[in-house]
Parts: structure tokens; C-alpha cells; sequence
């Protein structure tokens, strides 16, 4: 007798999600998640490869990122959503995973398109992003390890990291998504 396990490969690699839905790694366009499938991901991935002084989530970091954003507030708090199948890699070993680029690109691309957000908003965000970065740092790190900051003139966002509880950042999550929607 087999067991069902939460990863198969038949189209492609696929996994379950929380929903109950597969999510094909090769082929995020026809996989069937949705915004709660997101959600629930971003909410329990730990930034910084869990590597600062508490549990803080994609979720939460997403929010910011959303909060700062001066434009494409939607498209910023789904910047990282690709990492809600992924999962979140630290950018060093991002470098040494070509292929892995490749995959979260075509992930990326296959949210932004379900969702109807605009590709030219990356630009943006990236700034927003780069200003959260450093504001977490400063809060979450060893003391010093935001330097990088003031030699690039990134000022850090005014942001307070809350260290949100999974399912609080998944509602915050949903709200802000729903706000961001109901606003355009």
C-alpha cells in the first residue's frame, strides 16, 4: 500500500500546498494556488535563513515592503511571494543555483501574471525593499551588520519589526491584499 506524499512528479515537481492544490515547480502558470496559498507560505518562512534573534516571516517583511513603497503597493507585497513554493534562499547560495534563478524567475512571473501586476514595477520596489533591508538589519542582526547601508545611501525604512506570529502575519497579510485590491 503506498502513501500519499506531498511531493510528486508527474507533470513536473510538484508540491502540495496548504490548500490542497499542487503547485508544479516547472509549470507555475497551470498550477492552481491562490492568494491564501501565498499567505499561508510567506507566513512561516523565517527571513535571514532564521539566522536573526527571532522567529521574523516573509509575511511580515512583504508588509513592509508594501508600507514603503511609494508606488505598485500590490506588486510590493507580493515581491517575495515566489518564495512561498520555493522557499527563501540567502542571496550567496542564490549565486551558486543558476537553475534555481531560473525556476523562482518563471515563478515570479506566473504570480505576477495570475494577479494582473505590472512587470515594470520591479525597479521600484527593489528600492523599497533595499530601505526595509537595511531598517531589519539594524533591528534583527549584530550590531554594525547594516553598514552597507550608509556606503550605498540607502536610508532604512521607518519600519518596527513586530516579530508577527505566523497566523497574525497571514491575516495581515490577506488584509493588506484585500485592501490593496479594494483600492484599485
Amino acid at each position: 500500500m503506498n502513501a500519499q506524499v506531498a511531493v510528486k512528479m508527474k507533470s513536473g515537481p510538484s508540491i502540495m500546498l496548504a490548500s490542497g492544490s499542487w503547485f508544479d515547480l516547472l509549470d507555475p502558470w497551470a498550477s492552481e494556488f491562490t492568494i491564501a496559498d501565498i499567505a499561508q507560505g510567506l507566513s512561516n518562512i523565517c527571513r535571514y535563513a532564521g539566522q536573526c534573534r527571532d522567529f521574523y516571516s516573509v509575511a511580515e517583511h512583504s508588509l513592509h515592503v508594501s508600507e514603503t513603497a511609494e508606488q505598485f503597493k500590490l506588486e510590493a507585497l507580493l515581491h517575495d511571494a515566489a518564495e512561498a513554493f520555493i522557499g527563501d534562499i540567502t542571496r550567496p547560495l542564490k549565486q551558486l543555483l543558476p537553475e534555481y534563478k531560473t525556476i523562482e524567475a518563471n515563478v515570479e512571473a506566473a504570480i505576477f501574471h495570475r494577479f494582473g501586476m505590472d512587470e515594470k514595477a520591479k525597479p521600484y520596489i527593489k528600492s523599497a525593499d533595499l530601505r526595509v533591508l537595511a531598517a531589519e538589519q539594524a533591528q534583527l542582526m549584530p550590531a554594525g551588520t547594516d553598514f552597507w547601508a550608509a556606503q550605498s545611501n540607502i536610508h532604512p525604512a521607518p519600519v518596527k519589526v513586530e516579530f508577527l506570529a505566523p497566523a497574525v502575519a497571514r491575516h495581515r497579510f490577506l488584509t493588506r491584499f484585500q485592501q490593496l485590491l479594494n483600492d484599485s
